[in-house]
């Protein structure tokens, strides 16, 4: 299949009164045409700032795009103007946000938020703009669509006001749609009918989605790619079977392991200690190794390659170097694995 989003070799700095804080760190991926790549990882591993800066919705002032590539459909996004951009944002490349109460205007009505990109980007009119509106609405499953697209988003549940917000997302057909979180803040119920809907939707419009989450169990269920990231840099890459199946990095094993398990008992949920290291003073070898248990000297003095495991899979630590010791995953890991290999 062909790439239609590369990023290559991207470097992202915060500059900070603390110093400067390196947040992405060389990370290297592609997006195919129609699949769903997803990235994943902890709280702070660079999973939100690299999606934005694909964006270019990096906070002004601050932040600096300090080396790389983000080329969409052969051109750098990280080198167009504001107002170049402006133009591929939310027509070509859309963004689907945690917290739909905080992505909508309390002061318009629905309808006039799915409108106003369709008016920008499509040059449609305001009756043209409309009714497709109003299709939006039915496409994204929301009843009575004429009356609803009259309504404010205080007036809708926030199930409702997510689809409101895949509606706004996906008015202009993008071929790019990131995903970021997009489940966070509903019960478990709704989130499997976001989940459900945007997984019909990619059929039914055929783009290509980079969903970003730090949930394991939503990944299985929707990804066909992984990324996993950690410290700024994406530690893990391979096919959904690759990366539950057979994962390679101890992060990996620690994320997999600390998934909850509805028959596990309450001393069994494992949790990977340490923290996150302080990327004002990146580490000079693997981010991971001060929690990895598997750590070896080299660790802390070099950062590893990527390893190729497959065609398709590849994995940054130095348990894959041929001198390496053998090191089998964890107990907890191979459980988690079974457990995928017979829910599949």
């Amino acid at each position: 299949m062909e790439n239609i989003l590369e990023v290559k070799d991207l470097n992202i700095s915060f500059h900070t009164f603390a110093g400067e804080v390196k947040a992405i760190r060389g990370v290297n991926f592609e997006l195919k045409k129609g699949e769903t790549l997803a990235i994943v990882g902890e709280s702070g591993s660079g999973k939100s700032v690299t999606t934005k800066a694909i964006m270019r919705l990096l906070p002004p002032g601050n932040s600096e795009i300090k080396q790389g590539e983000i080329l969409f459909e052969g051109k750098d996004l990280a080198k167009l103007t504001d107002k170049q951009m402006q133009k591929i944002r939310g027509q070509d490349i859309s963004m689907i946000f945690q917290d739909p109460m905080t992505s909508l205007n309390p002061t318009m009505t629905v309808g006039k938020q799915i409108m106003e990109p369709l008016i920008k980007h499509q040059n449609m009119s305001k009756t043209a703009a409309r009714e497709r509106a109003v299709q939006l609405l039915k496409l994204v499953g929301i009843p009575k669509p004429e009356l609803r697209i009259k309504q404010y988003p205080h007036q809708f549940s926030g199930g409702m006001r997510q689809r409101v917000v895949i509606a706004i997302a996906l008015a202009c057909n993008p071929k790019v749609l990131i995903a970021d979180e997009p489940t966070t803040a509903l019960d478990v119920t709704i989130q499997a009918q976001i989940l459900e809907l945007m997984k019909d939707l990619q059929k039914k419009i055929d783009t290509s989605i980079i969903f970003i989450t730090h949930d394991l169990g939503v990944v299985a269920n929707v990804a066909d790619r992984v990324a996993v990231m950690y410290g700024g840099k994406i530690v893990e890459i391979g096919t959904v079977d690759e990366v539950f199946y057979n994962p390679q990095h101890p992060y990996t094993w620690g994320l997999i392991s600390s998934m909850p398990s509805l028959d596990a008992k309450e001393e069994e949920l494992y949790a990977i200690p340490g923290t996150p290291p302080n990327l004002l003073y990146p580490p000079k070898g693997d981010a991971f190794a001060p929690r990895n248990e598997y750590a070896m000297q080299i660790d802390l003095e070099e950062q590893p390659p990527m390893f190729k495991v497959s065609d398709t899979h590849y994995a940054a630590t130095w348990l894959l170097h041929p001198d390496a010791p053998k090191v089998e995953p964890p107990e907890a890991v191979k459980s988690r694995m079974r457990k995928f290999m017979g829910t599949k």
